[in-house]
């Protein structure tokens, strides 16, 4: 079966042959000897970028809720004004109605 590019395949293991192994680092008892700890000066920078990013989310958070409870009494406002002029138009249809002859009302 002849491929598309036959000789990609053999670029592909030259490539590999030139290639140095892995290394692993084990004791004679032949456990793994454990990488070295990453530096106090990384670990601190690690948890400032944490702490900077919980505070954003807090930030906005509190923005978010802040915008919510100024929109509130807005809100409550125009549903107050909604209902008294849903009730208007009522009152005003039945002020319509009772002032209507019609073939039943005699």
């Amino acid at each position: 079966m002849t491929g598309l590019e036959p000789a990609q395949t053999w670029r592909h293991i030259r490539g590999m042959k030139d290639r140095t192994p892995p290394e692993l680092e084990m004791t004679i008892e032949g456990e793994f000897i454990e990488p070295p700890a990453a530096p106090v000066a990384n670990r601190i920078l690690l948890w400032a970028i944490i702490v900077a990013v919980l505070a954003g989310a807090m930030a906005i958070a509190a923005l978010a809720l802040w915008f919510a409870l100024m929109i509130l009494p807005v809100a409550a406002g125009a549903g107050v004004v909604a209902y008294g002029m849903y009730r208007y138009r009522l009152w005003r249809m039945r002020t319509a109605l009772v002032g209507q002859q019609g073939p039943r009302r005699g």
